[in-house]
């Protein structure tokens, strides 16, 4: 059966889930609440940067395959299965999740859903939503038990977002223990990736949203753990890089996610982790992740020391200084700036008297309009124009390749701190450079 599909939400994980699933060769029907948004979509204008996506999407809104409503009566009447990509931010002043715009879908999706159908949640939940979305699906539905509920989360890296998706590295799937039903339509939906191998786990809804915040927890704890090294390595005086370096040789840790620096953001882990500490709290296994607090702790220490870093390089403060910021994104290939670790360095300097441009290639408008007191540059050598300092914070591949030399011409002074440790130390200290980055001496 050819199934077709809606995807709920158009925000970064629905927007990139209705494009390629369109491009596997389903039909799409994505729907959003916001009218200007999906105006946008329908005209072809992704409102993320994402590499590969939007012409993705501009060739499936072409071929006929995508497209765009703002109806649950139309997406209900159109769909067999039914996408849920709907955010789960961080409550104000909590650490748990707000998944009302969750519970909003269902409640105006299920009074439409008058034959069998699917519905396939994505997003990233407390343990225990899906179970609660399903008993409230069944009593709005007029298919009652005919309108099933599925967790499938998703595993997706911004900046990589289309191949995470159209070739997964393993397929999770939480279903109703009483019906093999959800996994048979899965199977099918998912037919083009399983036959290239990718695994595929069938588990409960308990276990299935368990897998994506472990994962985030897992991936957030080895990013602070080197970043932990990094803060002994500075104060013994020794190299974090050469250490991450003998670590990675090491089968049992590897090398991936080992790059010591100025930590993560964005708008996933770290609000998975604090959503995921206080969905422990609430079951009384609190002390289970009790670990989690410090690697939030290691992860914000980042940012601080990087601004004393700064703060050392223009000489014990900020007043009259001029501050280079390069990158606002919360990592590259991204236009993401939620919780950026670079912006966030850059307005705290702001805020201790210095005088801070941005330049980021992609993620420019979105810093602009979310923090107008910077100013921001229209290029790497305009930002670091007269600088004293200047600050490599996401390590976008132009900042990586920058000629020490030519950025030497423009500057104040030759003085940076590498918050990612992309940079070739010895070729910038041989330009004449005062080079600093974290952990290294």
């Amino acid at each position: 059966m050819a199934y077709r599909l809606t995807i709920v939400g158009t925000g970064y994980l629905g927007a990139t889930t209705s494009a390629c699933m369109a491009e596997l060769g389903f039909e799409v029907l994505s729907l959003d609440v916001d009218a200007e948004k999906i105006d946008r979509l329908r005209a072809g204008d992704l409102p993320i940067y994402e590499p590969g996506l939007q012409e993705i999407l501009r060739r499936n809104l072409a071929n006929g395959r995508l497209r765009f409503t703002t109806s649950y009566e139309e997406a209900a009447a159109f769909g067999d299965v039914h996408f849920l990509c709907l955010g789960t931010p961080q409550k104000p002043g909590e650490y748990a999740a707000d998944v009302s715009y969750l519970d909003a879908a269902i409640e105006s999706l299920a009074p439409h859903l008058d034959r069998e159908c699917l519905i396939v949640g994505k997003s990233t939940v407390p343990v225990g939503t899906a179970q609660r979305l399903a008993d409230k699906l069944a009593r709005l539905a007029p298919i009652g038990a005919g309108a099933e509920l599925a967790w499938n989360p998703e595993f997706l890296r911004e900046g990589f977002a289309v191949k995470d998706t159209l070739h997964p590295d393993r397929i999770v799937l939480g279903v109703a223990s009483a019906s093999d039903r959800a996994e048979k339509i899965m199977r099918e939906v998912y037919a083009s990736m399983l036959e290239m191998g990718t695994p595929m786990v069938i588990t409960d809804y308990p276990t299935a949203e368990l897998v994506k915040v472990a994962a985030n927890a897992f991936l957030a704890t080895k990013i602070s753990f080197i970043n932990a090294m990094a803060e002994v390595c500075e104060a013994a005086h020794a190299d974090v890089k050469q250490l991450s370096l003998a670590l990675s040789f090491d089968d049992r840790i590897g090398g991936k996610f080992l790059n010591p620096g100025l930590g993560f953001g964005g708008g996933c882990l770290p609000k998975d982790i604090r959503a995921f500490m206080a969905r422990a709290g609430e079951l009384g296994a609190d002390q289970a992740l009790t670990f989690l607090r410090e690697v939030d702790a290691i992860n914000m220490r980042r940012r601080a020391r990087m601004v004393d870093l700064a703060r050392e390089l223009a000489g014990g403060s900020f007043r009259g200084c001029t501050v280079a910021v390069l990158g606002a994104a919360f990592k590259p290939n991204s236009d993401d700036i939620r919780d950026s670790p670079a912006l966030d360095v850059a307005v705290k300097i702001s805020e201790q008297g210095g005088r801070v441009t941005v330049y980021d290639p992609v993620a420019q408008e979105n810093a602009r309009k979310a923090h107008p007191g910077l100013s921001y540059g229209a290029s790497a050598l305009d930002a670091a124009k007269d600088a004293h300092v200047v600050l490599l914070l996401t390590e976008w591949q132009e900042f990586i390749t920058m000629d020490p030399e030519e950025l030497g011409s423009v500057v104040a002074s030759r003085k940076i701190v590498d918050g990612r440790n992309a940079l070739d130390a010895e070729t910038w200290r041989a330009s004449g450079w005062h080079y600093r980055a974290l952990g290294r001496p």
